[in-house]
């Protein structure tokens, strides 16, 4: 008995911004944003011509990550992220400048006519300003408000020094800001805004333009001193050069015109290519990492544990009788796993794509319209955008699906996919529970699916139910027979399992645990555990409940498992865990296995 730490499942850092530039020397460095499990933790400097790797960790605390930067016109590298804003020199090789903002992460960015910086941040549209010369930095707060997170994706400065910025996803909207009072007008009417994205960029005649989304279908706009014109149709597009962009901003060029044409942080290898004497070169560089983020693990049907990695996306495989690992490239961001027969099904963020692995065969990488393996099946964007479960249902050929829907979207929608048929059928929010998603689903006998909601909208999307329900349908037909508000007040059913006395155990909002009675549908026993057990582990597709082999079940909180006793339904403490239990969660041969920041781990029943 006790816990084993196998070690790192995905060993390697995503890069969250490029960038080409030169040191104090002149010399041609990279500066990368580095990213594993624990968020942005450091700006790495490459030199182009020898590989030689400089580490500067973040001069403030770790965490979320770099969803913006900008390279100034004066060398300077800019971002904003987990409530800090940062400025990095690449040639006096330091950060020089930090400071802490409103709580939010840099979403568009800008460099005035004057060198002045500017952030409008995720999720409120807050503003931020950095004057480089002066070292004046200013927090305006949030400066337009709506009921939902907003994306402020790009942002522009005319000549005349005011601001604009496009944002989404709810509802698109382009906002003018006063530097001199501080306020932000919108520019789009009511009638206008669109779900999805606006659009604006800085031309060189000195004004801003833009779009309700970026289309070639949309009227343009013509912004400058915080006025706004509807122009129609905008022929010619000359945008001002500025190195700014979101996480996979990759400026290649170099100032003495030579390009990086490849930056594998996997297999830590920078390449530059001279177009001059049309040479390239290819050196190897080094950093540290603590391991990407990592969303859980199953038990797969050759005796192996699989999980997914995200940033970047992977696939590993550790198997415990040779203690052998495998990582491939993986189709997206694995969120959900489950197994029916001799197949592991996955769905996957984003575009709520739904695979078929078979472990039996060699693994290929899914390719779209090809026989690859995993295999691709299908794709149900934007009814589900964000998987959160995939249900293998008992009669051994349907697999069902649940989810979040696409950005900007409330409510997520069901996947059934027949095996047998290779088909399948996609039933919206409206005809489940309108305006919710299916976060927890378990199997019922005589062909029903009980459903378990959460009132979180998609990502960037408006939050519209109050409270999360338990449903009951009826699979082959796809009728909703059933549902209520059970619990008042919960928000998200994260996690049920039925259990051998046919009652179904849950989780609702990472702290309460229920038992609800299917047939007579009712709430039998409920009780909060978070002030002896603290609050369950969770991912995008919580597996908090494991079933040993003899319908044994166990929960997985954060810091503990613990043990259902069916008799009393109370919950007897396993064991302590030191660290923390950041996913879930399968049972393999005597052990559960889950998932600690970026290690697999497990306990030994």
């Amino acid at each position: 008995m006790g816990f084993v730490d196998y070690g790192v499942a995905t060993n390697t850092s995503n890069q969250r911004g490029i960038v080409a530039t030169k040191d104090g020397e002149g010399r041609n460095v990279v500066l990368v944003w580095l990213y594993d499990y624990r968020g942005c933790y450091e700006l790495l400097m490459i030199d182009a011509e020898t590989g030689r790797s400089d580490e500067f960790p973040v001069p403030f605390p770790v965490g979320d990550a770099v969803y913006s930067s900008l390279l100034s016109s004066k060398n300077k590298y800019y971002t904003l992220f987990n409530g800090y804003f940062a400025e990095f020199d690449p040639v006096k090789r330091s950060f020089t400048f930090s400071k802490k903002a409103l709580p939010a992460d840099a979403m568009g960015m800008a460099e005035d006519d004057k060198g002045v910086i500017w952030v409008v941040s995720y999720p409120s549209s807050g503003v931020v300003s950095f004057n480089p010369t002066t070292r004046e930095f200013k927090d305006y707060g949030s400066v337009y408000k709506q009921n939902w997170n907003q994306y402020p994706f790009n942002t522009a400065a005319d000549d005349a020094g005011w601001i604009y910025f496009a944002i989404g996803n709810t509802a698109s909207q382009i906002l003018a800001f006063d530097p001199l009072s501080g306020k932000a007008s919108p520019m789009l009417n009511e009638s206008e805004r669109k779900r999805g994205a606006a659009y604006v960029y800085r031309d060189l005649d000195g004004k801003v333009y833009g779009q309700s989304l970026k289309s070639s279908n949309e009227p343009w706009y013509e912004f400058y001193k915080g006025s706004g014109t509807k122009i129609g149709t905008h022929p010619v597009v000359n945008p001002k050069p500025v190195i700014t962009g979101n996480q996979n901003l990759f400026y290649a060029n170099f100032p003495d015109g030579k390009k990086i044409t490849k930056l594998d942080l996997l297999g830590k290898k920078l390449g530059v290519q001279d177009p001059k004497t049309k040479t390239s070169k290819e050196v190897s560089f080094s950093y540290t990492s603590q391991g990407g983020w990592t969303l859980g693990v199953a038990a797969a049907p050759d005796g192996t544990i699989v999980g997914g990695s995200s940033f970047p996306m992977r696939f590993f495989r550790y198997n415990p009788k040779t203690n052998s690992w495998g990582n491939l490239t993986a189709y997206g961001q694995f969120n959900a796993l489950a197994v029916q027969g001799n197949r592991v099904y996955i769905g996957v963020y984003p575009g709520g794509s739904l695979l078929e692995y078979d472990t039996s065969r060699p693994w290929v990488d899914t390719k779209k319209g090809s026989e690859t393996n995993p295999q691709y099946l299908t794709e149900v964007t934007p009814v589900i955008h964000r998987p959160y479960r995939v249900l293998p249902y008992p009669d051994g050929k349907t697999i069902i699906m649940s989810g979040g829907p696409e950005y900007g979207y409330t409510g997520g929608g069901l996947l059934f996919w027949d095996r047998e048929k290779k088909s399948s059928v996609v039933i919206k929010d409206s005809a489940v529970v309108l305006d919710q998603s299916t976060l927890s689903m378990v199997a019922l006998p005589d062909g029903k699916l009980l459903g378990g909601t959460s009132t979180a909208p998609g990502t960037g999307g408006e939050k519209k139910a109050k409270e999360a329900e338990l449903y009951i349908m009826d699979v082959a037909s796809k009728h909703l027979e059933w549902h209520k508000i059970m619990l008042p007040g919960v928000q998200d059913y994260c996690d049920m399992c039925i259990g051998p006395d046919g009652l179904v155990y849950g989780i609702a909002d990472y702290k309460k645990f229920f038992v609800f009675d299917p047939v007579n549908r009712m709430i039998v026993y409920q009780q909060d555990e978070e002030a002896i057990f603290g609050r369950t582990t969770g991912q995008q597709s919580p597996r908090i409940f494991v079933q040993g082999p003899d319908q044994e079940i166990y929960l997985l909180f954060l810091k503990a498992i613990a043990k259902v006793e069916p008799d009393s339904y109370k919950l007897t403490l396993i064991a302590r865990y030191p660290f923390s239990i950041t996913a879930g969660g399968d049972y393999l041969d005597g052990s559960i296995y889950f998932i600690s920041g970026s290690h697999l781990c497990s306990y030994k029943l």
